[in-house]
């Protein structure tokens, strides 16, 4: 079951990045591309074969995990720019482009690039499953770890919630409505990660559910921007032709 959801994730994540490749070549509204691009990457060092594969190449010390964090790192940053961007949250974007925000963003990296090599990452391991069940001292920094690689990602959706939550009450076009609610529920989820320290063993699937619970809302979220887009340019294209009459 969470292999499915794994793959059709990077499935709908890829679908919809080439689904911008148009828009990108007509050097139109690029971001998208870019933020879908970075997402099918994260979904797919996330899958154990593709995971062993790259880390292989890079030595076999679980660095495809490090890279992986920065890419989702990445992701949120640039998606959270996007959506301030939107939605005229000029607040939220200070707090992720300003002073705050590259502050938060370096300490969490120095953090999380400190304790990665404070580990023994030796042999490949999506999740880093391998070098958690090694000693209780891997065990212990690999939650650390994945603290700091889950902090900075909440930062983000808590700054952009507010904002969605505003948008989700306002009267917004419908699909621009339903996008943001989608982002903020995508935002919760992502927020709710910090819990995973707190999560048995026994349900380590609801954190793959919460995972790509998060990623599937962001992407449908930005997709529907989209069409909310191309559907009022349409709109506008029938006004002036119908003006022009």
């Amino acid at each position: 079951m969470i292999e499915i959801l794994q793959w059709a994730t990077l499935a709908v994540c890829g679908l919809t990045a080439i689904a911008r490749v148009p828009s990108l070549l007509r050097g139109e509204n690029r971001s998208p591309f870019y933020i879908f691009a970075l997402m099918t990457l994260a979904i797919l060092l996330s899958i154990e074969a593709p995971y062993v594969v790259i880390d292989q190449a890079l030595g076999g010390i679980n660095l495809a995990n490090l890279l992986l964090r920065f890419v989702i790192f990445a992701t949120i940053f640039f998606l959270g720019i996007r959506v301030t961007k939107g939605f005229g949250a000029e607040g939220a974007y200070r707090l992720i482009t300003g002073r705050a925000g590259m502050i938060v963003l370096l300490a969490i990296s120095v953090a999380m690039v400190a304790v990665f090599f404070l580990m023994d990452t030796a042999g490949s391991s999506a999740g880093l499953v391998g070098p958690a069940r090694r000693d209780a001292r891997n065990a212990v920094l690999v939650e650390y770890y994945g603290a700091a690689g889950r902090a900075y990602p909440s930062y983000i959706s808590l700054v952009l919630l507010p904002a969605m939550v505003r948008a989700v009450r306002s009267r917004l076009p419908v699909l621009v409505r339903i996008a943001a609610g989608l982002l903020a529920l995508g935002g919760v989820a992502i927020a709710l990660s910090l819990l995973f320290p707190f999560i048995p063993r026994s349900w380590d699937a609801v954190e793959f559910v919460v995972n790509y619970t998060a990623v599937l809302c962001f992407v449908i979220g930005l997709a529907l921007i989209w069409a909310a887009r191309v559907q009022n340019g349409k709109s506008m294209g029938r006004q002036r032709t119908s003006t022009e009459k």
